[in-house]
């Protein structure tokens, strides 16, 4: 029974982590399917962000209120309906709307494969190994989508795809109705004052999520209405921590999110989004501008699912003998060499050459979360069971929203360094250069046969050469980005050997010397 919860964990981490990636990692072959542009697809991307990433706040009261029986069922239910309105898109209007209602209907899928997973333990091993295998299985669906989306288009296209979804969540009913998790005590714990304050903030996270998602595409400072959200974000956000600050049981303890641990703790968590974006968005990314498909870097993709569980199952083992400051320490080391290797790309990059570098960075992803997950828990314990509500918001926050944070600095970051390399390498270009005259010969010869016009040549030799100018600036961008992935790891690694040696000092000095004996 305790494999059979364990893979039923895995199928609804699969499940929820598929259905969030497969469209993502698949822009380019789904907007010939529903007649849009690149940016116009995005827009399932943000539409499918938008409630996802506040609805864990309702959710834990929802669960506790109404009986964890009655939430996973509902919940699955939920999804499997979701999914089967995924079979009649037809166009970029229907689809937003059917990526908005299957943002709402995933929400609980990751919640319930958390809880799957410790359902399969004894209490003492569910935080130092179910908690690791839960957050692994939650990661693995980025790089399964990059894996089986290929024979899925070729298949059938996007039909296929949403077929597949369907069939996962099928299959994730059937096993929530087959296993029950165990009963938990309710509690009326829903307040009026609980709904005003989730639909401000739900408004404020949606509204920053479709920002992160899309600012870089339409550029921050161009779209007016990026202002307006942002300008939303803010206020609603706001109404809400005063709402919160003055009811004596608040959805949030603003106070306690407030105090410098667990600012410290959300700073630690962003800052290992923004690393790990060196995989989940810049080795696929710099593949794509090197003009890759799915279908070419699918061996990565094999090497970055190997490593992942062989990370999860390490920091399994290792969180048994409490060697969290350890494993975050040998993470940001081999994040650092695994960026810094990735930093020396070319052209000629291709999926065999970072094998390397992609294994030790999802090794090390895998060790990074469930030990700053253990510790943020154990002292929001300590504090007492109504602070647990405050810490999982934090933890799935800095997740969600974190990760797109991190996505939308890294690819901020690649824009502006490929415009400044482009600016540089294009200022090199001149026909009076006899070398550069040389080469757009030679690119425009390739369409001597069908272009008799020398002028017209040499248009299309110019053509020809500028965009390999914009393929090198992408390439030297890239590697800048991973440059500076290399120095924020190092910058914290370096921090984190700080932290350390001051709170060994401060235990030393608070120890009491023993007394001297005769």
């Amino acid at each position: 029974m305790a494999a059979a919860y364990v893979c039923a964990s895995v199928v609804l981490a699969l499940t929820q982590g598929l259905g969030m990636n497969l469209v993502a990692a698949n822009i380019p072959q789904i907007q010939g399917s529903i007649g849009a542009t690149v940016t116009e697809t995005t827009w399932l991307v943000a539409a499918y962000m938008a409630p996802n990433v506040s609805l864990a706040l309702a959710l834990i009261k929802i669960r506790t209120q109404y009986g964890l029986r009655n939430f996973a069922e509902l919940s699955i239910l939920g999804f499997v309906l979701a999914c089967v309105l995924n079979l009649f898109i037809s166009d970029l209007q229907s689809a937003l709307v059917v990526r908005f209602m299957s943002g709402i209907a995933a929400a609980p899928m990751s919640t319930l494969a958390f809880l799957y997973m410790l359902e399969s333990f004894s209490p003492e091993k569910k935080l130092n190994v179910g908690l690791p295998l839960a957050l692994t299985s939650i990661t693995l669906g980025a790089p399964v989508a990059r894996l089986i989306s290929p024979a899925l288009f070729d298949i059938g296209g996007f039909h296929a795809v949403t077929m597949f979804e369907l069939g996962m969540a099928m299959v994730a009913f059937a096993l929530v109705y087959a296993l029950p998790l165990a009963p938990q005590p309710r509690a009326k714990v829903i307040e009026k004052l609980d709904v005003v304050s989730y639909l401000l903030i739900a408004t404020g996270f949606g509204a920053t999520a479709i920002v992160l998602v899309l600012g870089r595409l339409y550029w921050w400072l161009e779209a007016p209405w990026i202002g307006a959200l942002l300008a939303l974000a803010v206020v609603c956000i706001t109404i809400a921590a005063v709402i919160e600050l003055n009811r004596k049981n608040p959805l949030l303890d603003i106070r306690w999110l407030a105090s410098p641990p667990i600012l410290h703790f959300t700073g630690v968590l962003l800052m290992f989004r923004l690393v790990l974006s060196e995989q989940t968005l810049g080795a696929s990314s710099l593949f794509q501008a090197l003009g890759l498909s799915n279908e070419q870097t699918r061996s990565v993709y094999w090497v970055i699912l190997v490593a992942s569980i062989a990370g999860g199952l390490t920091c399994a083992t290792l969180m048994k003998h409490g060697k969290e400051e350890r494993i975050h320490i040998a993470a940001l080391i081999l994040i650092a060499v695994g960026a810094f290797l990735d930093s020396r790309a070319t052209n000629l990059t291709r999926p065999e050459q970072v094998f390397y570098s992609q294994a030790l960075i999802a090794f090390a992803g895998a060790l990074i979360l469930p030990p700053a997950m253990k510790s943020g828990l154990m002292s929001a314990l300590k504090k007492g069971p109504n602070y647990i509500l405050s810490f999982i918001i934090v933890f799935l926050t800095t997740q969600s929203l974190g990760g797109l944070l991190g996505s939308a600095v890294f690819t901020t970051f690649v824009t502006s360094r490929e415009q400044f390399h482009h600016n540089v390498l294009v200022e090199h270009i001149a026909l009076t250069d006899p070398l550069v005259a040389q080469r757009v010969a030679q690119l425009g010869g390739a369409y001597s046969r069908v272009i008799t016009d020398k002028g017209l040549l040499n248009a299309e030799g110019l053509q020809l050469l500028s965009q390999q100018a914009t393929r090198e600036a992408y390439v030297l961008a890239y590697n800048d980005a991973f440059l500076l992935i290399t120095v924020i790891a190092l910058t914290s690694l370096v921090l984190l050997l700080i932290h350390i040696a001051i709170v060994a000092l401060r235990n030393r000095a608070a120890t009491p010397a023993l007394p001297a004996t005769a």
